[in-house]
């Protein structure tokens, strides 16, 4: 992989990394090809609809964060600008999925992914995922206590679902990884990813593997949401404890089936899934080349 990348090409890996992420199956309780996990207003072809929209919005991320780097401005203030290219990029998403929240998290994180990826690129500076990952850091360092000031004073009506669980619990979710500097995808999922691919796994194998590495270490606000703090926690000691004896992809079935059963929907962590594959496509030392998927069941 080149030092340097075109914005075309970061946008294009950007989407990439949405369609793999769904197509990955199976994945516990979220949607994939075989099922819409524990999910009954959206399907597979409902986040095809939503990334088709989503396309040349990776590019303007990118465009951006390109622009920033060339000109030596501090990677912090650039955020606002790419807040603004996220919320028009969710207004396409909810036109194409007719109000439906698909990508909402990834459109987040593979923003300020891709705008880092950008300002590298035009900086002139080697293109990885750790400096990749440390750049968001940079980028969105304060976010946290920005966007959740005077959060206290809002009428419980007014707070959105982030709010709700950070009010609760104190957990920030997908702002507090941005922030640290996606630390579960630097210590564990891309990592795993990596060794996956490594061992010879498909593409669609590895990822649907990886994923419960992510399960085993983030907080996932989706199932705090949705349930309960007692809930998340037990999701986590249930990847924790695949990750430590091993597992494999019948497991990885049953837990599907069991997370249907309950109404569990680890959003978050496939947001995650999402940005690994991100990072992992833009490494110097990524093969190009895709595995097939392996075969699965229609």
């Amino acid at each position: 992989m080149k030092t340097m990348m075109t914005s075309e090409a970061v946008g294009r890996l950007a989407l990439e990394a949405m369609l793999l992420e769904v197509s990955a199956t199976p994945k516990p309780g979220l949607v994939d090809r075989n099922n819409s996990g524990a999910h009954r207003d959206m399907d597979f072809f409902t986040f095809m609809k939503s990334a088709a929209s989503l396309g040349g919005s990776f590019s303007e991320f990118t465009e951006a964060g390109f622009a920033g780097g060339a000109v030596g401005v501090p990677p912090a203030s650039i955020f606002p600008g790419i807040r603004k290219i996220g919320i028009e990029a969710e207004r396409r998403m909810f036109r194409a999925t007719g109000g439906i929240n698909t990508h909402k998290g990834e459109i987040f994180s593979l923003g300020l992914l891709a705008s880092c990826a950008g300002y590298l690129s035009g900086s002139g500076r080697e293109l990885t995922a750790e400096g990749t990952m440390t750049l968001a850091a940079d980028m969105c360092r304060g976010i946290c206590s920005a966007d959740f000031a005077g959060v206290r004073e809002k009428s419980p009506a007014m707070l959105t679902k982030g709010e709700r669980v950070y009010l609760e619990h104190g957990i920030t979710g997908i702002r507090g990884e941005a922030e640290a500097g996606y630390p579960s995808v630097r210590e564990a999922s891309l990592p795993a990813l990596k060794r996956y691919l490594a061992d010879g796994l498909s593409m669609n194998d590895a990822l649907a593997m990886t994923l419960i590495h992510i399960m085993a270490h983030a907080h996932d606000t989706n199932i705090i949401s949705r349930h309960d703090m007692k809930t998340a926690q037990e999701v986590m000691r249930t990847a924790h404890e695949m990750v430590s004896s091993g597992f494999g992809l019948e497991d990885i079935r049953r837990l599907d089936d069991e997370f249907i059963s309950r109404w569990i929907s680890p959003g978050g962590s496939g947001d995650l899934l999402a940005v690994t594959y991100f990072l992992y496509s833009i490494s110097p030392a990524t093969d190009s080349t895709i595995r097939t998927f392996s075969h699965l069941e229609p």
